[in-house]
């Protein structure tokens, strides 16, 4: 892979920011850290080189200074609310995170619930929280937050609000995805800091949009196609450019709370905050612009997220998770940047493997479904479905044979293997299709490898495709879903049923 990013470089560079910000308040400053804290695969995807966890070093490396709080919001974890690129609901999201945390050393001090409404399962979540140790926090809804001042600047506002102690000079509050309350906690935290007679100030850690690259540059239209969902939309700074004459790239529910965030910082009594800010990019500590170090690979990495992120509204669309605006959205940013889909090489392959499956009047349950993968080096290997195999599990095996050399007519999995799943599967277990899906090809390829060397080997280069292109012309079941996240490949469908059953196993 072509390196249009420098790790090391942005690092660095981000580490000396926040010091110095942290300087210049009374040695107590909230940072508010949108984006993924860790697995930040948007971003690596977008800057080749990016690092999807260099947050979590970059708190490593300021771990004697920072205490962390994680912020979610009461609403998600009631309605159930799911992350996208886990597929696990945000209260699950919010343990995860807990977990890889410590497993890089660092801790939390405490997670804060924001908007508590008295939910039963919201209480369920701080329950499950507190009898393992975790500090649990409650925030509340405000009436009239934020145009109501006087209300949400008052002990019945921000003040009625739990409290967080902290003893380390930066608070890095951050949440398992957007709108999780983040901005309010650090605004409440000031509150109660300065009436304890604490100067504290405010900055924000955000990777996107990156504010010292054009607006329309293909980074930063690849921001805006990832929160379509939400209706985000990237803009020049008018504050910015009122006030030094410069052009910086911020988003549109920055810009539009920047009015109201400087008068609350000013009526909370942050005197030394308000006036040091003069725009929303002001407030940002953000060097993500300063690590890009090869722009024709970081715009050319970036044309390729549009266009998964068109394939990934589609098929959320089609399952009826999301709206037809996101997907409309997203097709008219790829049209602003002349963007096609079969710009993306594995997806006419995948399409081509299932048409001539379809010709040749092979598939299985009368659907034939296509799978393609690019290889680092290029190459492409491509799968289809069978009365044996998912498309997805062809793939895979395929995709290995071809990194270990191994011959086509060599057979990975022993047949008395396959038959044996496919029994249990049919016979036991009543399931309608014998047919392995991924998640059962991988287990049936392990069980092969104990007693065949060539399956052992091929078993091997599994971690080879990590990374990798992958496009399939239908839905994948939730086993062929579930292995091809564990493989880590970055996948997109057509957003087709690969079965004509509304219950899919």
């Amino acid at each position: 892979m072509k390196m249009g990013f420098d790790n090391d470089k942005y690092l660095q560079e981000q580490t000396a920011a926040i010091l110095e910000r942290v300087k210049k308040f009374d040695n107590k400053l909230y940072l508010e850290f949108g984006g993924k804290l860790c697995f930040d695969y948007h971003a690596a995807r977008v800057l080749p080189g990016y690092d999807p966890n260099v947050k979590i070093r970059l708190l490593q490396q300021l771990k004697d200074s920072i205490d962390i709080v994680l912020a979610i919001y009461s609403g998600d974890i009631a309605k159930g609310r799911v992350r996208g690129d886990f597929g696990i609901t945000y209260d699950a999201a919010t343990f995860k995170l807990i977990d890889d945390l410590r497993k890089w050393g660092l801790d939390i001090l405490a997670v804060v619930i924001t908007r508590y409404a008295g939910q039963p399962s919201v209480d369920i979540f701080r329950n499950k929280l507190e009898r393992r140790g975790v500090k649990v926090y409650l925030h509340y809804p405000i009436e009239g937050y934020p145009a109501n001042m006087d209300m949400v600047v008052s002990d019945d506002g921000f003040g009625k609000n739990d409290y967080i102690k902290s003893a380390k000079p930066i608070v890095v509050v951050t949440g398992p995805g957007p709108n999780s309350g983040k901005l309010s906690t650090c605004l409440s935290q000031l509150y109660q800091e300065y009436k304890r007679g604490i100067h504290a100030g405010y900055a924000k850690f955000e990777t996107f949009p990156i504010w010292n690259i054009p607006l329309k540059h293909p980074v930063n239209v690849a921001y805006e196609a990832a929160t379509a969902d939400i209706m985000d939309f990237n803009l020049v700074d008018p504050f910015h450019l009122a006030v030094y004459n410069k052009t910086a790239i911020n988003y549109n529910r920055d810009v539009e709370s920047f009015p109201i965030l400087r008068l609350m910082l000013s009526k909370i009594g942050a005197a030394g905050v308000a006036p040091m800010y003069n725009s929303p990019t002001d407030m940002g500590v953000n060097r993500a612009g300063f690590g890009i170090v090869n722009d024709e690979v970081v715009q050319a990495a970036a044309r390729q997220e549009l266009i998964r992120r068109f394939f990934r509204y589609q098929t959320e669309y089609v399952l009826g998770i999301e709206k037809k605006e996101a997907v409309d959205r997203v097709a008219m940013l790829m049209e602003e940047l002349e963007v096609r889909v079969t710009d993306r090489p594995v997806v006419e392959r995948a399409r081509a493997t299932a048409q001539d499956a379809e010709a040749q009047g092979k598939g299985h349950g009368g659907i034939c479904c296509g799978a393609a993968l690019e290889l680092a080096d290029g190459r492409i290997v491509t799968g289809k479905n069978s009365k044996l195999l998912h498309a997805a599990s062809s793939l895979i095996l395929n995709a290995v044979k071809t990194l270990a050399k191994i011959p086509d007519e060599i057979l990975l999995l022993s047949p008395h293997i396959i038959n044996q799943i496919a029994r249990l599967k049919e016979d036991i277990l009543s399931s309608e299709s014998e047919s392995l899906d991924l998640e059962e090809t991988l287990i049936a390829l392990s069980i092969s490898a104990t007693t065949n060397h060539t399956a052992e080997v091929a078993m091997m280069k599994l971690k080879g495709l990590r990374g990798c292109e992958v496009h399939m012309t239908h839905i994948p079941t939730p086993g062929d879903e579930v292995g091809l996240k564990r493989l880590g490949v970055n996948l997109t469908t057509d957003g087709k049923f690969s079965s004509r059953n509304l219950f899919v196993e």
